[in-house]
């Protein structure tokens, strides 16, 4: 199917875009357009290591300041800058360079749905963990976590519907404040955000309402309107309701199984090994979404069931009705390590696959040899 992306965010359109336009001339003509895309994803995910190195717990910001050093926070800011830049003439490129590649396009969005957790996870040292007197508490990072893949997949979901991706406003909304937010704790220090910002509310909650207002009240009521529109006009690409919902169900029980896990585990895992959770929940989250970025491309219909969904219930019930006991944390860090090399395996596959299929090399202009 031809790849139709409809951008019509004002930051974007008229601040953005121009930049990327200037950008894009000095790449040189012979890089790959997917080198682009992974060089971007290959430096978020270096930061979000060196943060941890600092921070593994996410109390570094809250209980002792100063831990993580500011030139740490100034990388973030620039690594995430060139993230977001790469990530936004990746395409241009290809274009320019005429190697536009269906290969390309589930390069692109499917290692942004696994960085989509890893700018957030990022992003918390900077709040810290709730001590009594400030910061976030992990269940709140749980639920903020949710709430942006939830928009990821929401504008995914609409266009395995419609066949348009409408690229959410709150994308370069959220790359801008994230750059801005690294910005001012590398020049203030991480003290900004644990004082009063306004009527006794701290910057950090302030986030929390533009984060929460933007996805339930602008992202989510524009899906539901395009895909709403497109049902009039009889652009659809699903006739059935069953099928339109299909891919939300995967997604859906992934959220219900680990919330269950969340609420009622015995050794409080979430509060315990807060950085391994949510990180296991974005690596489960991306592949899943994955699987229904290939069903839109392919036009083919997502199974009901995620294969991972059954390990994982397997374990959550192993560890809310006792059976794991002190285990618990130890059978988290398994199955995350192999949970991550299931989606990494996954993830080398299909792009074996598809570049053999498409006779294409994939961080590599010159063309297949056909045996």
């Amino acid at each position: 199917s031809q790849y139709s992306a409809v951008d019509t965010n004002p930051l974007s359109v008229y601040v953005m875009q121009p930049i990327w336009n200037k950008m894009i001339k000095i790449v040189p003509l012979w890089i790959a357009p997917n080198l682009l895309t992974f060089s971007g994803f290959v430096m978020i995910l270096v930061n979000y290591f060196l943060i941890s190195l600092y921070d593994w717990d996410y109390t570094a910001s809250g209980t002792s300041p100063g831990l993580v050093p500011t030139w740490v926070w100034l990388f973030s800011a620039f690594t995430t800058f060139c993230a977001y830049a790469l990530d936004s003439i990746d395409g241009k490129h290809a274009r320019r360079t005429q190697s536009s590649t269906p290969l390309g396009e589930l390069f692109d969005h499917g290692l942004d749905s696994w960085a989509t957790s890893i700018f957030v996870l990022s992003f918390f040292s900077v709040c810290s963990r709730d001590n009594g007197k400030n910061g976030v508490s992990v269940y709140t990072m749980y639920i903020y976590l949710s709430i942006v893949l939830f928009n990821f997949m929401c504008s995914h979901w609409e266009k395995y519907n419609t066949g348009v991706l409408f690229l959410p406003w709150g994308y370069d909304i959220s790359q801008v404040v994230l750059i801005a937010a690294y910005l001012l704790t590398g020049a203030v220090g991480v003290e900004v955000w644990q004082k009063p910002f306004l009527f006794g509310y701290y910057i950090t909650d302030a986030l929390v309402i533009l984060l929460i207002g933007f996805s339930l009240f602008l992202s989510f009521p524009q899906t539901l309107y395009n895909i709403h529109r497109a049902h009039l006009k009889k652009t659809l690409k699903n006739d059935s309701l069953y099928e339109g919902l299909l891919p939300l169900v995967s997604p859906l029980l992934l959220f219900l199984l680990l919330t269950v896990w969340v609420v009622l585990s015995p050794g409080n895992i979430l509060a315990k090994q807060p950085r391994l959770f949510l990180w296991m929940v974005g690596v489960a989250f991306s592949n899943v979404i994955c699987k229904v970025i290939i069903c839109q491309m392919s036009s083919t219909q997502p199974e009901l069931f995620h294969w991972f969904l059954f390990p994982l219930a397997l374990v959550v019930y192993a560890a809310i009705s006792g059976l794991l006991g002190w285990t618990e944390e130890a059978v988290l860090i398994v199955f995350t390590v192999l949970l991550t090399a299931a989606h990494v395996h996954y993830g080398v596959c299909v792009g074996r696959q598809l570049s053999e299929h498409l006779n294409i090399y994939i961080f590599s202009l010159k063309k297949r040899v056909q045996e």
